[in-house]
C-alpha cells in the first residue's frame, strides 16, 4: 500500500500498525488459543496508536508512543479498576513481543518497548487482583455525608463553597446511580476525546445521558429518579451559560486560567486579574468564563479519585478489601452486583453496557459462586 500523509507528516510506503499486527497473528502465532488471547489487546494497542498518538504506521513508533500505552494500562488498573495489574503486564508483553517481531521483519530498527521510558508507567504487580464493590452501608453513608456537606457549606461551617459541595454531591450520586465509568463522566488529560460529560449530553425528560463509551462510540446510559433530582438541582445551582458547559467543572485554578488565556489571550486575563479589586482570583476567572461563554475544563478522573479519598476519610468510612477508600469503579461494580443478585442479569448487562451477557456473568463470577455456596448451605442445612 502507499502511505498517506499521517498526523506526523511522513509520506512514503509503509505498513500500518494494524496490518503488522494481523500479519504477526497470522504467520507467527500458531496456537489458536494464543491468537484469541492476544488479538484483542494488540488491536487495542493499534487503536491507541491511531486515536491517542495520531500514529498509523509501525515504523513511526517511538518509546514515548509505547509509554503512552503503558500509561493507559496504568489508568485502567489504578483509576478505572477494570483490569488486574498482572493482566496489564501481560498486555504489555504481547505488545513487546509483537514489536520484537516487527524488528525482525525490518518494520522497525529497534524495539521501542525495550526501554525504561516505555515500561516505567506500568502498575506494580503484587499478584493480587484488587476488586471493590461499594457495600450498601458504605454507599448510604457516603450519600448521606455528601448531602450533609452541602448543608454545612450553606451554613458556612466548613471551608468549602456551596457550589463545590453541590457539584461533589452530584458526582457521588451520578457514580452511584448510573453505572457509568469514570472515563465517561470526567476528563482524561491523555485523551482529547474524553473531556468530560457536558450538559448537552444530559436528557432530563428521557432520564438518560450520552457518554463516549469504552467502545470509543457514543452510548446511552440511564439514570434513576434519585440521580435525576440531584442533577436537576445542581443544574439550577450552576446555571451554565451554554449547554457545552461541563456537568462537573474543575476547581483547579491553573486549568481555568490556561483555558481562558487560550480563548481570550494572556493580556486580557492578566488585565482582569490585575483589576479585580476585592474579588478573589478564582472569582474573577469564573466571571470571565461566564461572561465570554468559555466553558472551563471538566474535573479529571484523577481529581475525582482524590475527591473520593477525601470524602471516604471525612465520612469515617472503612471499606472492606484492598482499597482504603471508595473507588470510582467500585460504584459501577456495586450497581451491577445489586441488579445481578436480584435475578436481573440482563438488566445488569444493559445498565453496564456490556457487549454480551457472558461478559456480565464473567464480571460477577465471584458473586455467582458465593450464591452457589449459599445454596449448598441451604440444601445441606
Amino acid at each position: 500500500m502507499h502511505r498517506k500523509v499521517s498526523g506526523r507528516g511522513a509520506s512514503s510506503e509503509g505498513t500500518t500498525v494494524l496490518e503488522a499486527i494481523e500479519s504477526y497473528l497470522r504467520y507467527k502465532i500458531n496456537a489458536d488459543g494464543s491468537k484469541t488471547t492476544m488479538r484483542s489487546p494488540l488491536r487495542e494497542f493499534a487503536d491507541h496508536c491511531r486515536d491517542e498518538r495520531d500514529l498509523e504506521f509501525v515504523d513511526e513508533l517511538t518509546p514515548h508512543d509505547v509509554r503512552s500505552y503503558s500509561e493507559h494500562l496504568y489508568d485502567r488498573v489504578v483509576i478505572d479498576e477494570d483490569l488486574a495489574a498482572s493482566t496489564a503486564h501481560n498486555y504489555f508483553a504481547y505488545v513487546r513481543a509483537f514489536l520484537s517481531w516487527s524488528v525482525r521483519e525490518q518494520h522497525l530498527e529497534s524495539n521501542p518497548a525495550n526501554t525504561n521510558t516505555a515500561m516505567d508507567p506500568l502498575p506494580e504487580d503484587d499478584g493480587k487482583r484488587k476488586r471493590q464493590y461499594w457495600s450498601q452501608e458504605d454507599r448510604e453513608t457516603l450519600l448521606e455525608y455528601s448531602t450533609k456537606r452541602v448543608d454545612m457549606a450553606l451554613e458556612g461551617t466548613i471551608r468549602i463553597d456551596a457550589e463545590t459541595a453541590f457539584r461533589d454531591r452530584a458526582i457521588v450520586v451520578m457514580l452511584d446511580g448510573t453505572g457509568a465509568r469514570g472515563a465517561e463522566l470526567f476528563a482524561d488529560p491523555k485523551d482529547d476525546k474524553r473531556n468530560g460529560l457536558r450538559w448537552k449530553d444530559v436528557d432530563f425528560d428521557e432520564r438518560l445521558i450520552e457518554v463516549y463509551g469504552k467502545s470509543r462510540e457514543y452510548e446511552q446510559a440511564p439514570f434513576p429518579a434519585s440521580v435525576h433530582d440531584v442533577l436537576k438541582r445542581w443544574y439550577r445551582v450552576q446555571e451554565p451559560t451554554t449547554e457545552a458547559w461541563p456537568v462537573f467543572p474543575t476547581g483547579h485554578y491553573g486549568s481555568k486560567k490556561r483555558t481562558l488565556e487560550d480563548a481570550l489571550g494572556e493580556k486580557a486575563v492578566s488585565r482582569a486579574l490585575g483589576d479585580r479589586g476585592d474579588a478573589g482570583k478564582t472569582e474573577v476567572l469564573d466571571r470571565l468564563h461566564c461572561e465570554h461563554e468559555v466553558p472551563p475544563p471538566s474535573i479529571s478522573k484523577e481529581g475525582v479519585r482524590r475527591l473520593l479519598k477525601r470524602l471516604t476519610d471525612e465520612a469515617d468510612i472503612d471499606p472492606d478489601g484492598e482499597y482504603d477508600y471508595l473507588t470510582l469503579h467500585g460504584a459501577r461494580r456495586a450497581l451491577g452486583r445489586d441488579l445481578y443478585t436480584s435475578g436481573m442479569s440482563e438488566k445488569a448487562q444493559e445498565a453496564l453496557r456490556h457487549n454480551s451477557i457472558e461478559t456480565t456473568h464473567e464480571a460477577y463470577a465471584d458473586v455467582k459462586m458465593k450464591d452457589v455456596s449459599d445454596s449448598i448451605d441451604d440444601v445441606r442445612g
